[in-house]
């Protein structure tokens, strides 16, 4: 192995059990473990955040099957390399592919793909931070499944240190290193779910870091100063980042200007840009919702504009909208709706679809009596006509429990109440 080789390079698994997160898609039982052990290999596209996992998947899938392994980049690798991976699985038999940044894929390249999908000499695994079903093209998408991978815990970034430390043939075992726990923590959290950039920075600490009385002792200060992220405080359980970010929410819910703008500063002050600016998009919809629905417009505006400048200007635009988040009218009858109608389904508390609701578009839908009696709501006055769309088991819930905090709920209120009591009206 080379000596150049990053620390995340050389801890890149070889079978399936050896995968940090992601269980839900490699854990035993799971849909790609049961691929690999049926021998039933599918090409797909592995789509998320960098660093959790996409790679890894693709190499474990590679390592327990056998086949070769290459990995490409549709944006910069040519139709040339592509038709080398070809020869290769054309003499050696099946190889996988790792096609990274496969939204980028260009039409040659994928007219040269495509039977080779179909024949199934190469197994393509697409890996895109891009969502898959708007950013890559029918043709791929229809010879491949489509899976989603999540950030990793921080129990899992744990894990994964703690191998990479142990571990002496392919990680740091040959070092003497002693990681403090506030260090350890601080490194598992700070990341934000990126294993690659959690790895990185500890191979670094460890380099970079003198052996004082044969020991490398890696602190938080040393960890702080590799990631360049600042700890929010020297907590030894690592709750300090969640801490933040609840009170952040808390004191926007809470109308408090001043407190919310404190808790963003010390994430701000962290580094932590994206934990800061996924939960104003949450906030804008879970405590704010239909009391200023164009609030939820500006948010992604706002934070669309301090991804495009970045620290430390995003800091402007963030503090704007957690200023009008702050003072809008609140309502969360949203989330309480849809939550509601969550906690029936999970109960088992639904009854059949309405068979005139139920499609038509196929050959025998008719005999079944499936969309017959069905009233089209726009070949009537006001676009609305009296009829059951609820299962009959749950005609009389009412999920939705408007708000009055803003003119715009209390219209919202004023429609459902009347729509609800026409629907009643015997």
């Amino acid at each position: 192995m080379a000596k150049n080789e990053p620390l995340a390079f050389r801890m890149r698994p070889t079978n399936l059990s050896e995968v940090v997160g992601q269980q839900d898609l490699v854990g035993n039982g799971k849909i790609i473990d049961r691929m690999v052990k049926a021998h039933m290999l599918s090409s797909m596209i592995l789509y998320g955040p960098p660093g959790t996992g996409k790679t890894s998947i693709a190499s474990a899938i590679a390592g327990s099957t056998k086949f070769a392994f290459r990995i490409l980049n549709a944006a910069t690798d040519s139709k040339k390399d592509l038709q080398i991976v070809a020869e290769e699985a054309k003499l050696s038999g099946t190889v996988v592919l790792l096609l990274d940044e496969i939204h980028r894929l260009d039409k040659t390249k994928q007219d040269f793909l495509l039977p080779l999908l179909e024949n199934g000499s190469i197994i393509l695994i697409g890996a895109t931070t891009e969502n898959p079903y708007i950013n890559i093209s029918p043709a791929i998408r229809s010879r491949t499944d489509i899976f989603q991978v999540y950030p990793l815990d921080a129990d899992d970034i744990k894990s994964a240190i703690q191998r990479s430390l142990n571990d002496k043939t392919k990680g740091l075992g040959n070092y003497p290193v002693e990681i403090t726990p506030e260090a350890l923590n601080f490194l598992s959290h700070a990341t934000n779910g990126d294993l690659r950039s959690a790895l990185n920075g500890l191979e670094l600490a460890v380099k970079s870091t003198p052996e004082v009385d044969g020991q490398i002792k890696i602190t938080l200060s040393i960890i702080e100063e590799c990631i360049q992220r600042k700890a929010l405080t020297q907590d030894k359980d690592g709750d300090a980042h969640y801490n933040v970010i609840s009170a952040l929410q808390k004191s926007i819910r809470g109308s408090d200007t001043d407190a919310a703008l404190h808790y963003a500063a010390r994430l701000i002050e962290s580094g932590d840009l994206n934990s800061l600016i996924r939960r104003l998009i949450v906030i804008a919809y879970e405590d704010i919702g239909l009391a200023n629905p164009n609030i939820c417009q500006r948010t992604m505006a706002a934070v669309d504009a301090a991804k495009q400048v970045g620290l430390p200007e995003a800091r402007i635009p963030l503090a704007d909208i957690i200023i009008e988040l702050c003072l809008s009218p609140k309502s969360n009858s949203g989330i309480t709706a849809i939550d509601k109608a969550l906690s029936d389904i999970k109960k088992g508390s639904y009854g059949d679809i309405p068979n005139y609701l139920k499609d038509a578009h196929y050959s025998g839908a008719k005999q079944l009596g499936h969309g017959i009696d069905y009233k089209y709501p726009h070949d009537f006055p006001n676009d609305w006509v009296k009829q059951l769309y609820l299962p009959s088991k749950l005609k009389n819930v009412s999920y939705y429990q408007p708000k009055e905090n803003s003119s715009y709920e209390k219209a919202l209120k004023e429609r459902y109440n009347n729509l609800k009591n026409l629907q009643n009206k015997s």
